[in-house]
């Protein structure tokens, strides 16, 4: 399968923009570790093998586990999620198909339990970000270079 459309090449503009979100989202107060773990589940839910390639990458290098990041996608069996990232996860899923049912009341009260509205903000940029990125990398078949 090759490329469909190569964005950075043909409008630069429109990926650069794309890409002050994700600088923002990288230098909020969410720890990178989360960081790592919303961008690995939305880009599995998404079907994004680029992006879920890289991220699982990223987050191996700032040394996150293997089991956690395998266990992603089943995290709510999983026994070595927190709270506080089990209600991310939880956002990530509802955020990522929210033509569903949107974001609901209980998650959202969670979250205002576990996280300032700062943090809930930045938390919305980083899903809303990785699910941008998804979506422009499943639309052009965008596909990782395989491991030597």
């Amino acid at each position: 399968m090759s490329i469909r459309f190569n964005l950075m090449k043909e409008n630069a503009a429109a990926y650069a923009a794309l890409g002050n979100l994700d600088t923002l989202g990288r230098e909020s107060s969410i720890p990178k570790d989360l960081q790592e773990l919303i961008k690995i589940y939305a880009s599995s839910l998404n079907h994004c093998a680029f992006c879920l390639d890289m991220h699982t990458k990223e987050a191996l290098e700032n040394g996150e586990t293997i089991q956690r990041i395998v266990g992603v996608n089943a995290w709510r069996e999983a026994p070595f999620y927190s709270d506080k990232e089990r209600v991310v996860l939880e956002l990530v899923e509802e955020v990522t198909f929210i033509h569903q049912h949107g974001v609901s009341d209980a998650v959202y009260a969670e979250l205002e339990r576990l996280y300032s509205e700062k943090e809930i903000g930045e938390l919305y940029l980083l899903i809303a970000t990785i699910n941008a990125y998804n979506r422009l990398g499943v639309m052009s078949q965008m596909q990782p270079k395989a491991d030597k």
